[in-house]
């Protein structure tokens, strides 16, 4: 493609996007957590901790965090906080958090959530998610990893599944550190 021909081409998909995400959009209230399989399961105490909207689907990557973003915002309703713990099923890779904090746009902060998985993608996971949060100003770390260390009655016998009381410190973890932000 011709240096001109992708100028247009950019130039349209700019003016695509602003009509669908018009700046002047009021930012909603609230917060909304996009995740797998291991939030799925504390889907009830996320929202009896005042998360509006809890986005989950089994296996879900981390890949997929950007276009659920998009989608929420989409239909206005992407609140000020976003919560994403994605990376239980394989690898965060570069890029992708970039990606998830960049589609939300200014003025919303994005928590990035530590994986506590007995994977070979566990350690490098939790580096991108420390260094993407370490790269933007509108991204935090929440590091669950850390947090639920050596608290094996919270998860199942594959490691990373909550057991209800896992639920219910995953939610209250999750919510205290969005609150405290």
């Amino acid at each position: 493609m011709s240096r001109p021909r992708i100028v247009l081409v950019s130039l349209l998909v700019t003016s695509l996007l602003a009509v669908a995400y018009p700046a002047s959009a009021a930012i909603r209230a609230g917060r909304l957590a996009i995740g797998d399989s291991v939030m799925k399961a504390a889907t009830t105490q996320l929202k009896n901790r005042g998360f509006r909207i809890v986005d989950t689907a089994t296996s879900r990557q981390f890949s997929q965090a950007d276009d659920r973003i998009r989608y929420w915002r989409s239909r206005g309703k992407l609140p000020r906080n976003v919560v994403v713990h994605l990376g239980n099923n394989g690898y965060i890779y570069d890029g992708d958090c970039a990606r998830a904090v960049k589609a939300a746009g200014a003025g919303r902060t994005i928590f990035l959530v530590t994986v506590k998985v007995p994977r070979r993608w566990q350690a490098p996971n939790n580096r991108r998610l420390r260094d993407c949060a370490s790269r933007f100003a509108r991204a935090r770390l929440i590091d669950w990893y850390g947090y639920s260390k050596g608290h094996g009655a919270w998860f199942y016998s594959d490691g990373y599944h909550l057991t209800p009381t896992g639920r219910a410190k995953y939610a209250s973890f999750i919510a205290g550190k969005v609150a405290a932000a």
